[in-house]
This record gives C-alpha cells, sequence and structure tokens, in this order.
C-alpha cells in the first residue's frame, strides 16, 4: 500500500468518524434551531474540504484537527454547549458556576492555526519564520472575533429568545465574548508551540 492509498483511507476514516457523530447529533437534539446553528462551521468546514479534496489535500494532521473541531460543534449542537452532561458532572463535581464546554471549545479552536499556517504556507509567499506565525494567529483570532459577532448578532435579531441564549451561551458572564477570544489565542499559542515540528514533518511528507 502506498502513502497515497493510507493517507486516503485515514481521512475516509476521519470523515466517517464525523458523519456518524453528526447523524447522532441530530437524533432529538435539545433544540432543532440552537442545533442547526452550533453544527453549521461543523457542516459547512466538511462540506469544503470534501469538494476541494481532489485538487488540494490538507496534510493528515489538519484533517484530525477539522474533524475534532467538528465533532465539537455537533456534540454542542446535541445538548446545547451549557448543558452538555461530562461539564455539567465537572461543575457539580468541583462547584463550578458555569458549564464550562463552551470555554473548552473556544480553547480548542486554537487547533485551527495549524490549518491556518499550512494554507498560508502552501498558498501564499510566508515562509516559515515570525511573521507566519503572528499572521496565522492574527487570523485564528479574526475567525474568533467574528464568530461572536454571529453571536451577539443572533440575539439582536432575535430580542433575546431562549435559542439565542443558548446559542450565546454566556451563562450569565457578560465577559464571555473577552473569554472565549482569550482562549482561543491561548489555545493558538500552545497549538503552534506543541504542533509546529509535528506538521512540519508531515508537509515534507506531503511535498514528497
Amino acid at each position: 500500500m502506498n502513502n497515497n492509498n493510507k493517507h486516503f483511507k485515514i481521512h475516509v476514516t476521519f470523515l466517517a468518524i464525523a458523519l456518524i457523530v453528526f447523524i447522532w447529533s441530530v437524533i432529538k437534539p435539545s433544540s432543532y434551531l440552537d442545533w442547526l446553528a452550533e453544527v453549521s462551521p461543523g457542516i459547512v468546514a466538511i462540506i469544503i474540504v470534501v469538494c476541494i479534496y481532489p485538487k488540494f489535500r490538507f496534510t493528515t494532521i489538519s484533517y484530525l484537527i477539522i474533524t475534532l473541531l467538528s465533532i465539537l460543534t455537533f456534540i454542542g449542537g446535541h445538548y446545547t454547549y451549557s448543558e452538555v452532561p461530562l461539564f455539567n458532572w465537572i461543575k457539580e463535581e468541583f462547584d463550578l458556576h458555569r458549564n464550562n464546554y463552551d470555554r473548552f471549545g473556544h480553547f480548542l479552536k486554537g487547533l485551527l492555526t495549524i490549518v491556518i499556517r499550512e494554507i498560508l504556507i502552501r498558498k501564499t509567499p510566508l515562509t516559515k519564520g515570525a511573521w507566519l506565525t503572528g499572521i496565522s494567529i492574527s487570523i485564528l483570532l479574526a475567525i474568533a472575533a467574528f464568530y461572536e459577532i454571529i453571536e451577539w448578532l443572533s440575539t439582536r435579531i432575535s430580542k433575546g429568545s431562549k435559542g439565542a441564549k443558548d446559542f450565546l451561551g454566556m451563562q450569565g458572564d457578560r465577559w464571555d465574548a473577552q473569554w472565549d477570544m482569550s482562549l482561543a489565542l491561548l489555545g493558538s499559542i500552545i497549538t503552534l508551540l506543541l504542533l509546529t515540528k509535528l506538521h512540519d514533518k508531515y508537509l515534507k511528507r506531503l511535498n514528497k
């Protein structure tokens, strides 16, 4: 089995896992309107990477990240971000003030910096170094801020309905948006510190 076939099978496996979780998420979610709002980013991401797959293949590590983040949205959509059972248990067990699945999700969104980094390396004149790192983090922060704007607009348009509040997931914290963006930044920095060398190895294999 050559490397192309091996990686193709891995990518198909990632897609199958994401689709299984997606199907599970649509079965009796907490709210279908909230489900649609939450899972939309994951659905769009999967559709895009599948459509461009014949012409542009990411590294396997990037596909793994896209799969993980998509599954994250599917789980959040099924329960709503503020009611994910595991994090409700953590909240009760450690006497926390909120369900932190939302913040956990924003922290993990820092993983997306690797995907952004890959696009910049392969599709722009940028080379590895400080500029690439800075621009990758800046784009991730822009995406995080844009998502917060979408959440805010949803509450303005729907005038504070329950579905919009579930989507926003503030849980009474007026600084929720700032926390979310800060955690995305922290996740981005940690991701680059831990995964850059591994990502470079995957890029070299891709070039071969």
